[in-house]
């Protein structure tokens, strides 16, 4: 299974003035905790996207953690979207699935990227998610309630998704073609009317974009680790 990990971004909201995979938690970098997750996997190929700043940073977590796996280094694009365009054009001419997982994403276990990997074999497009305890609520621009959807049909997305590779490459041409923004993967596959199922993702695997999020990562991490 190959895995694609989108790290170009910075850490605007983490108030930070570098990429935020390169911060630390429990003493390793963000992405690091993420790579030893994938080395415990399934997976038997990575590909890191990336800005080519952070590359010698990245390259010497890569070092340093020893992993038995092949990585690549792909250049990174201005968007998330453009950078998962750039790492689809980069995978071994042998992938016909992917997953791509976010490297702030680094609370992820191995057995939810196996679950999610070994899902794959057998759909076109998923994702991983969890279902929404909170009710939500539709605003207006006034911040008035425009309606409160039943929580019951809503899940919050989160990563890894994985796809057919081919027919994700088609459903990004296509968003090229006619300018869609999206921001991730699984909206190109809806809007080309692909099905895309979810997987009963990880209530710990939250996305570190603040200062909060990251102490709450500390918390579950050392819960895990029993430190």
């Amino acid at each position: 299974m190959h895995l694609l990990i989108p790290a170009a971004g910075m850490g605007r909201r983490m108030g930070s003035d570098r990429n935020k995979l390169l911060l630390t938690l429990l003493g390793k970098p963000l992405i690091a905790w993420t790579l030893l997750a994938v080395e415990s996997s399934s997976i038997d190929w990575i590909g890191i996207v990336c800005q080519p700043e952070d590359l010698p940073d990245l390259k010497a977590i890569v070092a340093e953690l020893s992993l038995s796996k092949p990585i690549q280094f792909i250049q990174g694009g201005a968007t998330r979207q453009e950078s998962v365009y750039n790492g689809l054009q980069a995978l071994p001419p042998d992938a016909d699935r992917v997953l791509i997982h976010d490297g702030a994403r680094c609370l992820a276990t191995p057995d939810l990227l196996d679950r999610c990997a070994s899902a794959l074999l057998q759909h076109q497009g998923l994702i991983a998610g969890v279902p929404v305890k909170d009710t939500i609520k539709i605003v207006d621009e006034a911040k008035l309630i425009e309606d409160t959807p039943d929580r019951r049909n809503l899940w919050a997305a989160q990563t890894p998704q994985g796809f057919d590779v081919q027919l994700l490459k088609e459903c990004h041409e296509k968003g090229r073609q006619l300018g869609w923004e999206v921001t991730d993967d699984a909206a190109l596959f809806e809007k080309c009317g692909l099905p895309v199922l979810i997987v009963e993702g990880e209530e710990t695997n939250l996305k570190v974009t603040t200062p909060v999020d990251l102490a709450i990562a500390e918390f579950i991490l050392r819960q895990r680790l029993g430190k």
